[in-house]
């Protein structure tokens, strides 16, 4: 094995990484001004102990943990993926309080819906990049459907948005917070009905109802600082 892939394959690298990154969010966010836009009704059904799905593109889900803003006690996971990167952010989220379920190729479809839906019946939310983890950008997958239909829970799409931010050379163009700035967190909900046996098209048109809300929010995230929208 090669001395790149030892480092990268290093517990203690890794965790000095995730520590790195974790401080650094929080450090941005701390020190800039934001305004938390949209959230009521997700807030008040988290503070009765329901679980709510949380959807964001890719691009937009470091700041997740500021999104969930639940009471002492409430538990969220994150899908992330079983690759070295997915491990990585999982861990990142685990250090702000998350839980994270590693969605790989290996492990059954039935094994993980039953993971999700024992979670969600302990009242434990869960937060999905759409088009995550390999994209294309701002391409929402069938995942968020299959979970609101193995679940029951209510789906919220949500962004962010700021003045600077730090792009990283990935596949989604992934923005980091800079400190020092303003920026706005946007929710809403998501009100399209999930049947319990959909057809093909049904599905369909339901993912496209989601890529849509999500392309919806974060251009009015991307206005509200008077950006112009993001074209993929």
């Amino acid at each position: 094995m090669s001395l790149r892939k030892r480092i990268a394959n290093s517990p203690a690298f890794n965790r000095a990484v995730e520590g790195l990154f974790a401080r650094y969010v929080r450090f941005a966010y701390r020190t800039s001004r934001w305004s938390r836009e949209g959230f009521e009704e997700m807030d008040e059904l988290v503070r009765s102990g329901q679980p709510v799905i949380i959807v964001a593109w890719h691009q937009r889900l470091i700041l997740a943990p500021f999104i969930f803003n639940g009471p002492p006690g409430s538990r969220i996971c994150a899908l992330t993926s079983a690759a070295r990167a997915g491990r990585l952010a999982g861990q990142i989220f685990v250090r702000f309080g998350w839980e994270t379920i590693p969605m790989s190729s290996h492990k059954r479809h039935v094994t993980l819906s039953r993971e999700v839906l024992r979670l969600s019946r302990e009242g434990v939310s869960t937060a999905i990049a759409a088009d995550g983890p390999r994209g294309p950008a701002r391409n929402c997958s069938t995942v968020p459907i299959v979970w609101a239909r193995t679940t029951g829970a209510r789906v919220f799409v949500s962004t962010f948005a700021q003045k600077r931010v730090l792009r990283l050379p990935t596949w989604d163009k992934q923005m980091l917070p800079l400190p020092f700035s303003q920026g706005v967190i946007m929710g809403k909900e998501w009100t399209g009905k999930v049947p319990r046996k959909g057809t093909e098209e049904e599905y369909e048109t339901l993912r496209l109802g989601i890529e849509a809300a999500l392309d919806n929010i974060t251009d009015a995230a991307d206005a509200a600082l008077g950006k112009p929208s993001e074209k993929f």
